[in-house]
């Protein structure tokens, strides 16, 4: 009586279980090096000539929000507003595709 494979094409000739789990294990540490090198960086929004400046962190964290005095209207503080705004959303985009470029590699094709 022979013995067949359990799973089909698992045989000698396919890669088999070990193999797979080893291969996504190297995946895995791969895709969390290039999280942590992302997360080490600084981004940096800018508004409207530099008048605000927020720098985030790779985890997106804001580590600071520089406000040129100049900026603050007492009689316009919508536009101070729409600056930090401004500043907040440029920042955290550069986060979003620093992270798509490094990590769109391996999840190309699965969404």
């Amino acid at each position: 009586m022979s013995k067949r494979p359990a799973f089909p094409g698992m045989g000698m000739g396919g890669m088999n279980m070990q193999q797979m789990m080893k291969q996504a294990k190297k995946l895995q540490e791969q895709m969390a090096q290039e999280q942590e090198n992302i997360t080490t960086q600084e981004f940096t929004g800018k508004a409207a000539d530099d008048m605000v400046v927020a720098t985030f962190t790779g985890d997106r964290t804001l580590k600071s929000l520089f406000i040129k005095p100049e900026a603050i209207d007492p009689d316009d503080p919508d536009m101070l507003e729409d600056l930090v705004i401004d500043a907040v959303n440029k920042g955290l985009k550069q986060i979003d595709q620093a992270t798509q470029q490094s990590l769109g590699k391996y999840t190309k094709g699965l969404m």
